[in-house]
This record gives C-alpha cells, structure tokens and sequence, in this order.
C-alpha cells in the first residue's frame, strides 16, 4: 500500500482520535500481557518453581499476537511513515527491533534451565516495552502530524487497532457476525451466549458476568469464533485469579468455562 502524505488534516480530526486511541490501548494491552508474563517467569524461578508453563504461553502470546502485531505495522504504519522525509531513519530502526523480538522469541523457546527462560524473557519484556514507547511517542505522533489517514490506513487490520478492528473498544477476538443492534445477554443455565451482541458490546458483558461470579464458580462462554484474545486481557488483568477451559474448539461454535479461582 502506498500511501501520500498531506500537510492538510482530515476534515473532522474525531474518527483520527479514535483510531489513535484504538492502537494506544491495544498496545496497552500486549505491553501489559508481556510484562505479566516475564514478571511471572521471575517469581517461578525465584521460588524455585519451574517456570515452563509461563514460558510456553509467553512464546504461544508471542506467536499469536505479537509477531502478526509486528508484520502488520511494517505493511501499514512504517511503510507510510517511510514515505516522510523524517520517518525513514526511525522506520529502519524500528524494523531492526522487529527482527531483534524474533530473535529473542527463538532464544525463549529454546530456553531450558529457569536462568535462561528468566533472562530470555526479561530481555524480550524489555525490548517490547521500549518499542511500544517509541511507536506511541514517536511514530504515531509523526504520522498523525503529516495528515495521514489512520482510519483508512488500517481499516480491518485487528492486529493493529486490537479486538474486531472497529476501532478498538472490543478486544475479544475477530468476529465473522457484526450482531445485532440493540440485543442484550445474560447468563442463562450457567451459559453467556453473546453471538448476538454487537462487537462493542461482548467483552464488557463477558467481564461482567466474571465479576459477578462468586469464588470458585464458572459460567460457559459461546461464541462464534476463538476468543484466545480475550484469554490474554484475563490474563493481564486477572492473573491468577481465573480459569479458562476450551469445552468446543469450532469451526462455528466456541465454548469456553471462564471461571473465578
């Protein structure tokens, strides 16, 4: 995609905030995901724990999330931005540091003694933190003040924006059904049903039904596609206080027992 800068703004600067804020929380979200783990990785070995569990979920988080994260912004972001007398250099850069994160992917994966996992993931927290401050501080800065169109740069990409890809507020998954307008969702004989909900609306019913859960129950989510996503933003923001059980795996229909340790 080849995109040409403008000195002139968008028309209406509102739907360019949104999708500022829509790429801002989603890299809110893989940062904090990223940090729960490596710091996770560090208590295991500190207490003499085997951290091999955290290690396999950091490297599946990073497989599934934050390479694709990373392929996308090249095609879209910085291939924009290096269209910019300023942006190439960082562009460079930055696309060297995607490399780097691949590179310390492969070393956490072949990790074997806890030092190496701790310090393979330690290495990789730190990297990735670094490089979402840039791409927040910098890079977006950059574009948004040369008139580029986010919103129609990025239209569709979920690995960007997050969640469905409108513009940030659902971070539950891709969904193959907009839903319907106006429908609601509760739990009925211990399932949350929400194939029928708009996008914007799933993860807030979805939290909701988890917050109202007593200790040691569980309600069973169904939805029309995977909601691994949605599995990280427990993970970042219950660590440890959750479980999540797959009980159908598709190809139409996903059932997952979400419940409160």
């Amino acid at each position: 995609m080849t995109t040409t800068p403008s000195t002139e703004r968008p028309a209406s600067t509102e739907p360019q905030d949104e999708t500022v804020r829509a790429i801002l929380d989603h890299h809110g979200r893989l940062g904090r995901t990223m940090a729960d783990h490596a710091v996770t990785i560090a208590r295991s070995a500190d207490r003499l724990v085997s951290p091999a569990e955290r290690q396999a979920r950091l490297v599946e988080f990073c497989a599934s999330e934050v390479l694709p994260h990373a392929a996308a912004e090249e095609k879209t972001l910085y291939r924009a931005a290096a269209e910019l007398p300023s942006g190439k250099p960082l562009v460079a850069a930055m696309a060297r540091e995607h490399l780097r994160l691949r590179d310390l992917i492969v070393e956490l994966n072949e990790a074997r003694t806890p030092g190496e996992v701790t310090a393979a993931a330690g290495a990789l927290n730190a990297l990735f933190q670094a490089h979402l401050d840039k791409e927040n501080e910098v890079l977006l800065p950059l574009l948004v003040e040369a008139g580029i169109d986010l919103g129609g740069l990025l239209a569709g990409m979920r690995e960007v924006l997050g969640g469905s890809g409108c513009g940030g507020h659902c971070t539950c998954g891709g969904h193959d059904d907009p839903g319907t307008p106006g429908a609601s969702a509760e739990v009925v004989d211990g399932e949350l049903d929400v194939r029928a909900l708009v996008p914007a609306q799933r993860h807030e019913q979805i939290f909701a039904a988890y917050g109202a859960l007593p200790d040691g129950a569980a309600f069973v989510l169904v939805n029309d596609h995977d909601p691994k996503p949605l599995y990280y933003q427990f993970a970042a923001e219950h660590t440890g206080r959750f479980t999540w059980d797959y009980l159908e795996s598709g190809p139409e229909v996903w059932r997952v027992r979400i419940g409160r340790a």
